[in-house]
């Protein structure tokens, strides 16, 4: 069973509980679907500019994450009732971020959860 850490974005976080993201870990699908199994090792909300972001990674690690996940909606957006990667999500440094998570960790940071946009398929 693979540990898998969320971090999310503090500009949805009074509107998202992460719902479609927990159950898609719990059951395997959309970016978890890769996996055999998973369990949720924990989640954090990062605030800009992400200064924290790397203790936060460093923490899910030792709570036993051995991948890292940031949501759909840090890259993409949802226009017209579809999830689109175009023009973008909450985080305009989202590719520094993942770099910046993988480095402190050595854990993969991958983009995605729920509500994939058409096309799109993590690298895991």
């Amino acid at each position: 069973m693979t540990k898998i850490g969320i971090i999310r974005c503090e500009k949805n976080e009074s509107q998202c509980p992460l719902t479609g993201c927990i159950t898609c870990l719990a059951q395997g699908k959309q970016a978890f679907s890769a996996y055999e199994a998973t369990e949720l090792a924990g989640v954090f909300t990062c605030r800009c500019p992400g200064d924290n972001v790397e203790n936060m990674a460093k923490i899910l690690k030792a709570k036993g994450a051995e991948a890292i996940h940031v949501p759909t909606c840090l890259f993409a957006s949802k226009t017209d009732g579809k999830w689109i990667m175009e023009p973008g999500g909450f985080c305009p440094d989202i590719d520094q971020l993942t770099e910046r998570i993988h480095k402190a960790t050595g854990l993969p940071c991958i983009m995605g959860t729920a509500h994939l946009p058409e096309g799109f398929t993590p690298a895991i």
